[in-house]
C-alpha cells in the first residue's frame, strides 16, 4: 500500500498499520470497526486476449464483480463478513471485517496442532464452508492465511472477497481460460497447494480443506509447493504425502484429496463426522500445546473444548478453582500437641469417675 498510518481511504477507512504492506488494518470511521485492507496493483491498462485488440476495463467493473459475491455471501459466526471493494489510484483494495485473533499461518509457523485441535479448527471452517455452500457460493481461497484463530480458540474462514478479487484479476489480465490466465493466476496465487485442486465449486473447497487438514496435522501440504508448475503436475498424478501421517484424521484426509470430486464428503458431512470424531478424543497429554497463550477468553464459548486442550494438569486446576480457596486450620499448628496431651489427661479422669461409681 502506498499509504501510511491516519491516512484516510475512499473516504471512510483510516489506516492504523504500517504502510508498503499488501495488506493493513483500518477503522471504519462509519462504524467504528477494525477492518482489514488488501490491495493488488492494477495496470494503466487491463487488457483481455491479444494486443492488438485490446479493450479497457474500467476498475469499477472490478468493484462491481467482487462487491456481488460480497452482498451474496450469509451471515454466519465463523464467516468473516467483507464490506466490498473499491479503488483508489492504481490499487485495487478489498475490505473485510478484522477481528483480533492470529492467522492460522501464524499458528502453524510454531509447529503442527495436535490432531484434535486441527479438528476443531477444521469443524468451524465446515461450517463456514457450508453456510456458503447452502446459498450456492464456493470459497475458492482456504488457506491458513485465510483462517483466523481468536482468542477464544474459533477460527473464522475469511479471505472470500481476496480470493474474487485474484479470480477477477486473472481473467482480466489474462483471458478466461488458456495459458495466459494460467500464468497470471499462478503469478497471483502462487504454489499454494490449497489453491490448486482440480475442479472448483463447494467440491474444490473440501478438497482445500482436505489439504489444510494435512498441513494443520503434519506441519506441511501433501503436495509439493516448490512452484506452481510442479504443484500442478503432482495434484493432477496424485503423487502426495500418505495421508496416515495424519493420524486420526487420516481417513477423512484420505477421502477428501481424492481425484473424484463426487467421492469427497460435503462441507456438512465434514462437519458431522468431525464431532463424532472429537465426541470420542481421548485425554490429552500435559503437554499439548495451546494455540493461543490468553489467560482469559472474551466470550463463554472459550470453554469449548478447554478441559481437553488444557490436559490433565488445567482438568485438576478447574476442579480445584470449582471447589473455591483452601479453608485456614481451625487449630493452629503450634496448639496441636497441648490439645492432644489435655485430650488423653481428660479421657484417663473420666475412666477413674466412671471405675468408682462403678464399684459404689
Amino acid at each position: 500500500m502506498r499509504a501510511g498510518p491516519g491516512q484516510v481511504l475512499a473516504g471512510r477507512y483510516r489506516l492504523i498499520d504500517r504502510p508498503g504492506a499488501p495488506s493493513a488494518f483500518a477503522v471504519d470511521e462509519r462504524s467504528g470497526e477494525v477492518v482489514r485492507l488488501r490491495a493488488w496493483e492494477l495496470p494503466a491498462r487491463l487488457t483481455v486476449g491479444q494486443e492488438d485488440d485490446a479493450e479497457p476495463v474500467r476498475g469499477e467493473r472490478l468493484v462491481r464483480r467482487v462487491a456481488e459475491v460480497g452482498a451474496a455471501a450469509p451471515r454466519h459466526p465463523r464467516l468473516l463478513q467483507g464490506a466490498g471493494a473499491f479503488v483508489e489510484g492504481d490499487l485495487l483494495r478489498t475490505v473485510e471485517e478484522g477481528p483480533a485473533g492470529r492467522p492460522l499461518a501464524e499458528v502453524l509457523a510454531d509447529g503442527p496442532l495436535p490432531p484434535y485441535r486441527a479438528a476443531e479448527v477444521a469443524a468451524d471452517l465446515a461450517a463456514a464452508l457450508r453456510a456458503l455452500h447452502d446459498v450456492g457460493l464456493a470459497h475458492g481461497n482456504l488457506t491458513a492465511d485465510s483462517v483466523l484463530v481468536c482468542e477464544d480458540g474459533a477460527a473464522l474462514l475469511g479471505g472470500l472477497l481476496p480470493g474474487v478479487a485474484e479470480e477477477v484479476l486473472a481473467e482480466e489480465l489474462g483471458g478466461p481460460g488458456g495459458r495466459r490466465r494460467y500464468e497470471v493466476r499462478a503469478e497471483l496465487v502462487g504454489p499454494v497447494a490449497e489453491r490448486w485442486p482440480l475442479d472448483g465449486g463447494p467440491a474444490g473447497d473440501c478438497w482445500a480443506l482436505g489439504v489444510l487438514l494435512h498441513r494443520m496435522a503434519t506441519g506441511r501440504a501433501p503436495y509439493p509447493e516448490s512452484g506452481v508448475p510442479e504443484l500442478v503436475t503432482a495434484v493432477r498424478e496424485g503423487r502426495r504425502v500418505p495421508s496416515e501421517a495424519c493420524g486420526p484424521l487420516g481417513p477423512l484426509v484420505e477421502r477428501l484429496v481424492q481425484p473424484d470430486p463426487a467421492r469427497r464428503p460435503t462441507a456438512a458431512e465434514i462437519r458431522l463426522e468431525l464431532a463424532e470424531l472429537l465426541a470420542g478424543a481421548p485425554e490429552p497429554t500435559a503437554g499439548e500445546r495451546a494455540v493461543l497463550p490468553v489467560p482469559e477468553p472474551r466470550r463463554p464459548a472459550a470453554r469449548r473444548g478447554a478441559a481437553r486442550r488444557g490436559g490433565a494438569a488445567g482438568a485438576e486446576r478447574s476442579r480445584v478453582e470449582a471447589a473455591g480457596p483452601a479453608r485456614p486450620p481451625r487449630i493452629p499448628p503450634a496448639m496441636l500437641g497441648p490439645v492432644l496431651v489435655g485430650g488423653v489427661f481428660l479421657l484417663l479422669v473420666l475412666g477413674v469417675v466412671a471405675v468408682v461409681l462403678f464399684a459404689g
